[in-house]
């Protein structure tokens, strides 16, 4: 199973530092029955991209909650063993593709990182500063988180991540 672990630039640095994704238990985001019957759909390619577009809505929380980051979201890619992975339950739309992983993971094994390119530097500012009313209710809020999530994820190989860091 292919699961999405969102973090920031100085969380791909801890990370990277210590060799693995964690400590346990980690939060990350994969195609679920519970997102399965929201995205209503059966392209594992479409449902693998919902789950990254979850994780990257994670990442976006975490540079809310970080004024200190880099304005760039991070996704780490990784596969594990399908027991591995534990879904949350219920079906609300905060825990769509929420999984919990009961053990670190080896950052060596990482199929990708995905991170924002320069460009998107601007609207992922404005949408972490934007996000806690648009998740208030405000729509023009919401439409500036929205304007972070127009912007692609580029991806890279694990053995560029030293180059991400610069």
């Amino acid at each position: 199973m292919r699961v999405y672990v969102p973090l920031t630039l100085p969380g791909l640095a801890e990370a990277h530092e210590a060799g693995e994704l964690g400590p346990a238990p980690l939060r990350a985001y994969a195609v679920t029955p519970g997102l399965r019957e929201w995205y209503v759909s059966d392209d594992l390619e479409e449902l693998e991209y919902a789950a990254l577009g979850r994780a990257a809505a994670a990442s976006l929380r975490m540079l809310a909650a970080d004024a200190a980051a880099p304005r760039k979201r991070v996704v780490v890619a990784v596969d594990v063993d399908d027991k591995a992975a534990a879904a949350t339950p219920g079906v609300d739309e905060a825990t769509l593709g929420l999984v919990t992983l009961a053990a670190a993971v080896r950052l060596a094994v990482a199929a990708a990182v995905h991170v924002d390119a320069d460009d998107a530097l601007e609207d992922v500012t404005a949408a972490a500063a934007a996000l806690e009313a648009a998740e208030a209710g405000d729509d023009d809020a919401q439409f500036t988180v929205d304007g972070a999530e127009d912007h692609e994820l580029l991806w890279f190989g694990v053995q560029e991540i030293p180059g991400l860091l610069k």
